[in-house]
């Protein structure tokens, strides 16, 4: 492979849905100081036709060709944007041939197969980095800041919402490929309560349904949970396939809290209003291409033999949550988590802010939300 040949590490991206076309391909313009798109791996050909044309990608295939497609690139990096279901198997596959791997959350559907990326990655000695976005965008990581700083008191309660509309048809609405609200938009909140708390919950509780209109096919559309932290600290969240279009989340401490407003989302600015001693102060974080900042970490991070922040323990944490709120759901009664050690956190220092993309027109590949 051309690790350590080269200060530019060559990637191929593998599934060319929507969210790799409207916004993880055009991340690469702004990553081009240490990252290179070489290839893209998807089972349509007619996207492959298109996405080769327009980003001049020399090796282009299917998942059959996954392997040699990786040895005639001379890739260094898979970033993985399949179906939930698959990205064991694919990291497994990159992992085999020496690639390192970035993959989309949630990392997988279960906690043996976290466990077994995390295994195969080190045992091929490869680095793996789960791309939770908002560890390296501004407004997140001020976030933070602000709880370390004090300025809220002691945090006490998170709570969260994160809701759309899906379109019919979009892989979120069926169980085969590890859709759900839980497994595709729970990691947003668990993670930012996680983050904000700098803790793990030790008991979590849940309510799922909805999918009343036939949208959805064996999954849960709606979903509403708490959990239960360590120092009498909780977080509670509602999250749905099948509700209008709601991003944002609130911290309330013993002197303060913090109203973050489209804090999951990418491409539109994201606002605080911070409240103390009946004071509110608002801030504006400009809309920025919040995957470019993915790619530059990852790249540096092999480039300098450095285990990413958000690696594979990051993404076992909160699939080991979700895995809990499903049973919990199922059973009708709270399920207790044991300890777990995360000894890394995301920090100011990891912020990397570049311009926003202008997103491209996608090839059959439509948007999961309606409207």
């Amino acid at each position: 492979m051309a690790q350590g040949t080269s200060r530019r590490v060559r990637y191929a991206v593998v599934g060319a849905g929507n969210l790799t076309q409207v916004a993880i391909l055009p991340a690469f313009q702004h990553a081009e100081e240490n990252s290179e798109l070489v290839a893209i791996v998807s089972s349509d050909q007619e996207k492959r036709t298109a996405l080769q044309e327009k980003y001049g990608v020399e090796h282009v295939g299917g998942y059959e060709d996954f392997e040699q497609l990786l040895r005639d690139s001379k890739a260094d990096a898979v970033y993985i944007v399949l179906p939930n279901t698959m990205h064991r198997s694919f990291t497994e596959r990159a992992a085999r041939v020496g690639v390192h791997v970035l993959c989309e959350k949630p990392m997988a559907t279960s906690v043996e197969d976290c466990e077994a990326m995390i295994r195969a990655t080190n045992e091929n000695d490869v680095k793996l980095m789960v791309a939770y976005r908002l560890h390296f965008e501004e407004a997140n990581l001020r976030a933070i800041e602000l709880v370390r700083s004090g300025r809220l008191g002691d945090p006490l309660v998170f709570t969260g919402t994160l809701t759309q509309q899906t379109r019919q048809g979009d892989i979120r609405t069926r169980v085969d490929v590890g859709g759900g609200a839980l497994l595709d938009e729970g990691p947003y909140p668990i993670n930012a309560a996680r983050y904000l708390f700098r803790d793990e919950p030790r008991e979590v509780f849940a309510f799922t349904g909805g999918g009343r209109d036939g949208r959805f096919h064996g999954v849960d559309a709606s979903a509403f949970a708490l959990m239960r932290f360590p120092n009498g600290r909780v977080a509670q969240f509602a999250i749905s396939h099948e509700a209008a279009a709601v991003s944002a989340y609130r911290l309330v401490g013993t002197e303060g809290d913090l109203l973050v407003k489209h804090g999951f989302g990418y491409g539109t600015d994201i606002q605080h209003e911070l409240t103390v001693g009946g004071e509110t102060e608002t801030r504006t974080f400009k809309n920025s291409d919040q995957f470019a900042p993915e790619l530059v970490y990852f790249s540096q991070c092999i480039l300098e033999d450095r285990d990413p922040e958000p690696n594979g323990v990051e993404g076992l944490a909160d699939v080991r949550v979700i895995v809990a709120l499903q049973e919990s759901a199922r059973t009708g009664k709270p399920v207790k988590l044991a300890p777990f050690e995360k000894p890394k956190r995301p920090t100011l220092d990891q912020l990397i802010t570049r311009p926003p993309v202008e997103p491209p027109e996608p090839v059959n590949a439509p948007a999961p939300a309606e409207g």
